[in-house]
């Protein structure tokens, strides 16, 4: 058989003053197409890695028409959408395939579409209605309708941090291919509630998710169900559905697939307001961690992360660690590529002066906001280019563009990069000398992502409650197009008995 094999990623945060153009996809240079696409990431621990080792192991025929992943940000310029999609549509009308496995994302907005992924399968099967289609879905997936009906088998990660991207890939592509042999033959069943989760109370090892983690795994030992999947959603996209959502797969039996479906709507429901993050004011936070006797402690600069679609330059969380007088510090990433550059022309050793940060204007964002003026030495100096080592995106490459390690007068390490990415890896640090495990503190301009890399070495994690666009604080931003009402923004959202929307 000849199998198309594509990704297509991206977490649209629609309050992200960050724009979404062709060449943010891929590492810099745009998205990858053909044999570069195949090539590049055929070994990753990706459900794009999965399905070329499970098509490979068949003995099928390939094709790769295009990887196109970028980091969360404003929403896809058109044209990026429009070639980015144009290159698997073509794919199909022209390879006459036999089936198509795709590593999607599910909360993708374009400048004119609230559901990208949505419309790019609705278009797949107007081309080719009877094509078996298997998709795999980010665990912040904003699942749709229309995403559904237009997929044969669908699953998403169970994991956050996702460190079973290539396990979900794997068990899409062998239903896919379990579903074309006639050995099965999938019915979907999918729902979602009124409900907003705050991302910081999805991380799938704790509760209140952890619970319907357990769920899914036990509804998958009963008779029929092939996979059962939850969706925390992604909050910040301002689509009708963004949140919380369930699909089940099921051997030919869609009264059961409804059942477990709305047995696990109806929990998360029940339990929806452990799903409400409560910070902690981010003065106390910081001197709790002043009272920290041993490190690396990190603090988590959770509003400014990138991936929900921060700007990385906001300067408050490092403006109180300075206020305070921490010491023993080192903070990843601030992106600012003017400061980046400056750093470089200066070279290592070098003494300067720069003005910091919050050089990106966000919208909603009240208070304030200038660039830090700090004073100190260029210690070390990279292109920015490195390839992660797990255990989240396990053989992808980041770039961070032109990058520095600049220490202050204060005694503080600050990794200044040209592009901004997630802190997934301790690379993030090392490709500009700063040792992570020698610090007292780190920041991480994270959420939950960096879990898996840095929690082996701390010995403790505070959350520090700054400022920027990708904050937990729904009380910033002005949605205009999620449905109403919704929880927590509003208190008398309600469900029915069966938990499905009123």
């Amino acid at each position: 058989m000849k199998i198309i094999i594509a990704s297509i990623s991206h977490e649209t945060n629609s309050f992200s003053p960050v724009p979404t153009s062709l060449r943010c996809f891929g590492v810099g240079d745009g998205p990858l197409f053909g044999q570069d696409a195949l090539s590049i990431f055929r070994n990753t621990r990706t459900p794009f890695g999965a399905f070329v080792d499970i098509a490979e192991e068949k003995g099928h025929q390939i094709v790769t028409p295009v990887v196109a992943r970028c980091s969360p940000s404003g929403p896809v310029e058109d044209t990026a959408y429009r070639v980015i999609s144009e290159s698997l549509i073509q794919s199909v009308r022209d390879e006459h395939c036999d089936a198509l496995l795709l590593d999607l994302h599910g909360a993708m907005i374009t400048e004119s579409l609230d559901d990208g992924e949505g419309f790019l399968l609705e278009r797949l099967r107007e081309i080719a209605p009877d094509l078996p289609i298997g998709v795999a879905l980010d665990f912040h997936a904003n699942v749709s309708e229309r995403i559904v009906k237009n997929s044969t088998v669908l699953m998403g990660y169970k994991t956050y941090p996702h460190v079973d991207m290539y396990e979900t890939g794997t068990r899409v592509a062998n239903m896919l291919f379990e579903s074309i042999a006639g050995t099965i033959r999938p019915k979907i069943s999918w729902n979602n509630l009124p409900m907003l989760p705050h991302t910081l109370c999805m991380d799938t090892g704790q509760e209140p998710m952890a619970g319907l983690i357990r769920m899914t795994i036990d509804a998958e030992q009963e008779e029929s169900v092939l996979a059962a999947s939850v969706f925390g959603g992604f909050p910040l996209s301002d689509t009708y559905d963004a949140g919380f959502s369930c699909v089940v797969v099921t051997d030919a039996d869609r009264p059961t697939a409804d059942r477990v479906r709305d047995r696990i709507l109806a929990e998360a429901w029940e339990r929806r307001a452990d799903f409400v993050y409560q910070p902690e004011p981010l003065s106390d936070a910081i001197a709790r961690a002043q009272r920290a006797s041993e490190g690396p402690i990190l603090l988590i600069d959770h509003a400014d992360n990138c991936n929900s679609g921060g700007t990385l330059d906001s300067m408050e969380v490092i403006a109180e660690v300075l206020r305070q007088g921490l010491t023993g510090v080192a903070a990843a990433p601030v992106c600012d590529p003017e400061v980046a550059e400056q750093l470089h022309r200066v070279g290592c050793g070098g003494q300067i002066t720069v003005d910091l940060g919050e050089k990106v204007a966000a919208k909603g964002i009240t208070g304030t906001r200038a660039p830090l003026r700090l004073s100190g030495r260029v210690t070390g100096l990279s292109n920015g280019r490195l390839v992660v080592e797990g255990p989240v995106y396990t053989g992808t490459e980041l770039n961070m563009g032109k990058s520095a390690a600049f220490t202050t007068d204060n005694g503080i390490t600050i990794v200044v990069t040209s592009r901004r990415i997630e802190p997934y890896d301790l690379n993030v640090f090392r490709a500009v000398g700063v040792e992570p495990t020698e610090q007292r503190f780190l920041i991480l301009k994270s959420r939950i992502q960096y879990k898996p890399a840095y929690l082996p070495i701390a010995k403790g994690v505070i959350e520090c409650n700054g400022r920027g666009v990708a904050s937990s604080d729904y009380g910033i931003f002005k949605f205009q197009r999620i449905r109403r009402p919704i929880y927590p923004l509003d208190a008398d959202a309600a469900t029915t008995r069966s938990g499905r929307p009123e």
